[in-house]
């Protein structure tokens, strides 16, 4: 056999040749949307820091931070929280050339810009939402830190953070129909969980509007709520949600003989240790009364619980390439 042919039928004398997987996506549009997803994680977690330091009113104005100064002017009465506020800002400002890099490259960067446009507006999703934040962010100091408005600020975030981590997953994803994997049985389960995740994120933000930390030492605005009939709800809500994951896993162990479900159970071990260091956390912060290292360790587990869930309702679907494999 000649070495032509050898080549062309992919075999030679160790064999056949493994099928090469077709190439979706580059190094640097694959490493600006990883980057992209930390930085909308740690603006939550910097946004957190603001709020637990009582810095939420450190700039006094919008978008400069003093009248007539974009950055912090240095007198008497300065503290610390004008620089917290003003760092979580410039943090944005991070954000949005990460955001706006991260389209260049899925337009211009090959094989990416040659995909279908579906895919590549998705990289505008997180660019928009960083303007929504903006603007947000600007109301949130007009109306001294309305826990209503706070509140928003955050579960935009939660759900940025959701659809960069949803870009990631899509890109590595082919782009034909797409795939349900998933038996009967178990396609409910992505909705479920879903729904949960939406509903514990939104009572999250209502038990830290009814709580100490309303972002100003000056201005507490908070929820005119039982701090604890709030905070058994939200219980509530997490522990449905528990439910739901453990229900998932011992389902995805009766099937464990499907391959289509590799990539679930290869998921769902992540999911299931996320949920339960963020539910230590919440109860050790409870009971000890809300210490800020704590209650900001929970806002950063809020944010790998969006991804983790973004990933195991992901795992149940597939699209493959146009051509097929």
């Amino acid at each position: 056999m000649s070495t032509g042919a050898a080549a062309g039928t992919g075999t030679g004398a160790a064999g056949p040749a493994a099928p090469t997987r077709p190439t979706r996506v580059d190094r640097l549009t694959w490493g600006l949307a990883v980057a992209n997803l930390v930085a909308q994680i740690g603006i939550i977690v910097t946004g957190g820091a603001v709020r637990l330091t009582g810095s939420g009113l450190g700039c006094s104005s919008w978008p400069m931070c003093e009248p007539g100064s974009f950055t912090p002017v240095f007198h008497e009465e300065t503290s610390i929280h004008q620089y917290i506020e003003f760092g979580n800002r410039t943090l944005t400002g991070v954000l949005t050339v990460i955001a706006i890099a991260l389209v260049w490259a899925v337009f211009r960067r090959e094989p990416v810009a040659s995909r279908p446009a579906s895919l590549k507006r998705l990289a505008w999703l997180p660019l928009a939402g960083i303007a929504l934040q903006a603007v947000i962010g600007g109301i949130t100091v007009w109306v001294d830190l309305h826990p209503a408005i706070v509140g928003s600020h955050m579960l935009i975030s939660l759900a940025l953070v959701a659809v960069s981590a949803y870009l990631l997953v899509r890109l590595r994803q082919g782009d034909g129909a797409v795939v349900r994997l998933a038996p009967p049985v178990l396609r409910p389960l992505p909705w479920v969980l879903a729904g949960l995740t939406a509903v514990l994120l939104t009572l999250g933000t209502v038990v830290t509007g009814t709580g100490p930390h309303s972002g100003d030492a000056d201005e507490p605005f908070r929820y005119a709520l039982d701090p604890i009939a709030v905070t058994r709800m939200h219980s509530v809500s997490v522990w449905l949600f528990v439910l739901a994951s453990i229900t998932g896993a011992v389902l995805l162990r009766r099937h464990r003989d499907d391959p289509r479900l590799d990539r679930a159970r290869h998921v769902w071990p992540w999911l299931l240790t996320v949920v339960v260091v963020e539910g230590v956390i919440g109860y050790t912060q409870h009971f000890l009364g809300l210490p800020e290292v704590l209650v900001g360790l929970h806002m950063l587990g809020a944010g790998l619980v969006t991804v983790a869930v973004t990933y195991a309702c992901s795992s149940f679907y597939t699209r493959r390439d146009q051509a097929g494999f």
